[in-house]
């Protein structure tokens, strides 16, 4: 009974707050089909910022107890320390009470070496956020909010932008609030692990918002029952996963359709049983990957990317008409010059060479936590604040004049 309560309260916020609006808009809609006219008021209210974060937070604490996975905590003032943890608390990440509330009971000590790495990461996070996200923002906005009066190409590299901020963006949130954390001498969970060079949708999955799609694996599906059972339970359980994970973003059936999406991308690799193929990282111990590795990487990317089109877009209409146009568009010879255009007028090469940049060092540390953790071997400080110093001196020369908000603040 109480955990049904508490289950029914968290999502019944979530439901209020969050998808009142669309679900009345949409049976408003189904009605007028029949020729009814249905006249009742939406709810004018602000989505709480983080909302989808600590109700799963506080759902997974709930479910933890009743499977006995968790002892109840009598400490009021930790319990609610845990739920608002403000380092992660507006986007992630969504954290376990079995690895978080436990060191609300130890005692606090300043250790001098988490410190320095927590503020390491937080400089990389906040380059991810500054200067690879925000720049990318820019042009991403510009060719979306604008997609009818471009071209095929310009169309594919305003995904390329959208994808390459959404990660930046979030991932640098992540670094940023597990870093912050680290200095007070928490540790939280890793939330991306490099997805962009994953070589299948399944690796992608693993590697991508990690807290997310595991506290959905770890409570809705394997309590469908996983991959186990006929086929058709097993695309089921993938469909039922994926679309509610899009619905977990937002109220739109553009998040719908992404989720329905990549769900597709993924059956296949389940029924041929090739999920759980790519489980170590790419590459390991090398610095190249191999040919097969790099067309792999690409797919992989290509499919994120398309998925993403649906994502970003304003609604289904506009994502229809931005695939649409792009697909057609890519036949324009045309195209290839406002491209060409747009790239030197608008962007020029420091934006390029600022992602090649950043996706090299990506790559070099790729079997690390974060992508310059490695940094801290090397044995000369000179080279460290070096390194420190041009990173610093990036996020200040691209900083943009305006505000980006974090994407999954919205969220």
């Amino acid at each position: 009974m109480l955990l049904w309560t508490s289950i029914i309260i968290n999502l019944g916020f979530l439901g209020l707050f969050k998808y009142y609006n669309f679900f009345l808009e949409n049976f408003i809609t189904a009605f007028s089909f029949f020729g009814s006219d249905i006249k009742i008021g939406t709810l004018n209210i602000i989505l709480p910022v983080g909302i989808s974060f600590y109700t799963f937070q506080t759902l997974s604490y709930s479910i933890d107890v009743y499977k006995r996975k968790l002892e109840p905590t009598k400490d009021f003032i930790a319990f609610s320390a845990f739920v608002s943890f403000f380092p992660q608390l507006v986007a992630g990440p969504i954290e376990r009470a079995t690895n978080l509330l436990p060191q609300f009971y130890k005692k606090r000590t300043f250790d001098y070496s988490k410190a320095i790495d927590g503020m390491r990461q937080i400089l990389w996070g906040l380059f991810k956020k500054i200067v690879i996200a925000d720049n990318c923002a820019e042009y991403a906005n510009l060719i979306f909010n604008n997609s009818a009066n471009y071209t095929g190409s310009t169309l594919v590299l305003g995904a390329l932008f959208f994808a390459i901020q959404i990660y930046g963006d979030f991932s640098g949130y992540s670094d940023i609030a597990i870093g912050t954390s680290r200095l007070f001498g928490f540790d939280l969970m890793k939330n991306f692990a490099f997805p962009y060079f994953s070589r299948d949708i399944a690796e992608f999955w693993r590697r991508w918002h990690i807290s997310l799609s595991t506290w959905f694996r770890d409570y809705l599906y394997i309590p469908l029952g996983g991959s186990r059972g006929s086929a058709l339970m097993k695309v089921r359980n993938v469909f039922i996963l994926f679309i509610l994970s899009g619905f977990w973003h937002g109220a739109s059936w553009t998040y719908i359709v992404w989720g329905l999406i990549n769900a597709i991308f993924f059956i296949p690799l389940l029924l041929t049983k090739n999920n759980r193929k790519n489980i170590e990282i790419v590459a390991q111990g090398k610095y190249l990957p191999s040919f097969k590795e790099l067309f792999l990487m690409l797919f992989t990317f290509s499919q994120v990317v398309f998925a993403l089109i649906i994502f970003r877009a304003i609604n289904i209409g506009h994502a229809y008409s931005y695939v649409k146009d792009m697909l057609y568009g890519l036949t324009q010879k045309a195209g290839y010059v406002q491209t060409l255009n747009l790239i030197h007028w608008k962007i020029g090469y420091a934006i390029p060479s600022l992602l090649i940049f950043f996706f090299i060092l990506e790559w070099l540390g790729r079997e690390h936590q974060y992508a310059v953790q490695n940094i801290k071997n090397s044995k000369s400080w000179i080279l460290r604040w070096a390194f420190y110093s041009f990173i610093l001196f990036l996020i200040g020369m691209y900083m943009p004049t305006q505000e980006t908000p974090f994407i999954y603040f919205q969220f």
